[in-house]
């Protein structure tokens, strides 16, 4: 399986694991919840989605690496202790409780949170003295003589034994006592998740164009050779800071990252083509319908790779207006909440300034606590303060008004979604533009089910095209899905030799 379904399994299997009968006791007791075991390539984004799966399902998320444990660590330390059976008193060995499973009632205690995920990467790798008292944990959920607590669900990583030589294979007695995923690199899935955490186009251009590069994991004489979606995405981050800071992007930067030379040196070269490209073809002059039939003609005249390259720019620049566009609505959704509740305030007697002063207050909280609990994606932190930050400006008109009623927020308030409706006119005729140039160069070729393609595979897109219209995606999605099931049907008939 690939991992999106691999989250989706066991986000499965975590509401299982925590639905409770009418007595409130767990459906499947702590003793028979077997642990998820996670088998995967290196770099493919395991531990991403175990904390993906906890944000969305507002539990508590709690990650070790155990190639970092020592025994004493993972099982607490011994110490001696006397006991009296039958009369008779005894000294015996007991343990302190478990880093581990103390760090489990620290997160608890912080965040409040009674139910989470423990998750346990590189499992397969523990060190000898380590290894039978992990066995052990898998089978009871017991370190030393203290256990996970209930309501916590233990999920477990490793990497297959091709890509690590310290992996330990697992008896048949603890895999019997695992519930086993294995998943593989698949760029069509990470392109999805890509998108969404806004990974730099040149990658996502390049890599569609070099599907090939996308994963690699071996050792040549040259050494190892290591390319992973991680790298990518730690590369993208790089390149996104560099271009804020006019830092140049080098073949020596993106071989820190990447590493396998050829694909270093190829994606360093495409790199600034990709640039080239910016430059050359005016983006804003073809997006706001004004293009020159010199830059078409270039255009139509370009190879089949720069081509594609172009397609890609342009509809990355209309997808980021869109992705801007939309966490301003999402914004003014969340604020318009936080108006009513002012306005209910305010007929209440209290002063306008002072219902805004408290709805700030109030949304601040709410955030922090939110943010101890690890329950905010990047995406949701910066919606929430900008919301917050947008109601600090409206605070800020009020204390200036000498006439503080609760109109002066509403037509403040109101030219804000005047602007937002213009925006969203202005974002309808770009899209309209990109269509009609790449028809107008290209005709109904490979270029225009690319950019229907990527605008698909564009959540943002989707939404605001689905809201607000686009009679060109419109028509040309049915062509591409007419395509796309003309070749599975072409296909299933040569799978089955006619």
């Amino acid at each position: 399986m690939n991992i999106k379904e691999a989250k989706e399994q066991i986000k499965y299997t975590i509401q299982a694991y925590l639905s409770k009968n009418k007595y409130g006791e767990y459906r499947i007791p702590q003793r028979k919840q077997r642990p998820v075991f996670l088998i995967g390539a290196p770099g493919i984004g395991k531990t991403a989605i175990i904390e993906q799966i906890c944000q969305e399902l507002g539990i508590g998320f709690l990650s070790y690496s155990m190639t970092h444990h020592t025994r004493q660590s993972a099982l607490g330390l011994p110490y001696i202790s006397e006991k009296e059976f039958e009369g008779k008193k005894y000294r015996i060995s007991e343990y302190t409780m478990s880093e581990i499973i103390s760090a489990i009632y620290e997160k608890m205690e912080k965040t409040k949170l009674k139910e989470g995920i423990l998750f346990l990467d590189e499992i397969n790798c523990v060190s000898e003295t380590l290894a039978p008292a992990m066995l052990q944990f898998l089978q009871y959920k017991v370190f030393g003589q203290h256990h996970v607590p209930e309501g916590w669900i233990v999920v477990t990583a490793g990497n297959p034994p091709e890509y690590n030589n310290s992996v330990r294979e697992f008896d048949i007695v603890t895999m019997d006592r695992l519930k086993v995923m294995h998943a593989e690199p698949d760029y069509t899935v990470w392109r999805e998740y890509a998108v969404d955490a806004g990974i730099h186009n040149a990658i996502l251009s390049y890599l569609d164009m070099k599907k090939q590069d996308f994963y690699l994991v071996q050792t040549t004489v040259d050494g190892k050779q290591i390319v992973t979606p991680r790298a990518w995405e730690d590369l993208s981050d790089m390149i996104k800071i560099s271009e804020k800071m006019n830092l140049p992007v080098t073949e020596i930067m993106t071989e820190q990252y990447i590493q396998d030379h050829r694909i270093s040196r190829d994606f360093a070269i495409y790199y600034e083509l990709y640039n080239k490209y910016k430059s050359e073809y005016q983006i804003e002059d073809i997006l706001s319908g004004s293009w020159s039939e010199t830059l078409q003609e270039h255009a139509r005249s370009a190879r089949f790779d720069e081509r594609m390259s172009l397609v890609s720019i342009l509809v990355d620049n209309v997808a980021a207006d869109i992705y801007l566009n939309n966490r301003q609505q999402n914004i003014l959704k969340g604020v318009t909440k936080d108006l009513s509740e002012v306005k209910a305030a305010s007929l209440k007697g209290i002063s306008c300034i002072e219902a805004m002063t408290a709805q700030i207050k109030k949304s601040r909280e709410s955030f922090a606590q939110q943010q101890e609990k690890g329950l905010l994606t990047e995406e949701q932190r910066e919606r929430i303060y900008d919301r917050i930050t947008l109601l600090e400006t409206y605070e800020k008109v009020l204390s200036k008004e000498q006439n503080m009623d609760f109109g002066i927020l509403e037509t403040w308030f109101r030219q804000d979604t005047q602007k937002f409706k213009e925006e969203v006119l202005r974002l309808q005729s770009r899209l309209e533009q990109l269509f009609h140039f790449i028809e107008e160069t290209y005709g109904n070729e490979n270029e225009i089910l690319v950019a229907v393609s990527s605008l698909t595979g564009n959540k943002e897109c989707v939404d605001f095209i689905n809201q607000f219209g686009c009679e060109a995606y419109f028509t040309h999605n049915k062509e591409l899905l007419y395509f796309e099931r003309q070749q599975d049907l072409e296909q299933r008939i040569k799978n089955i030799g006619l």
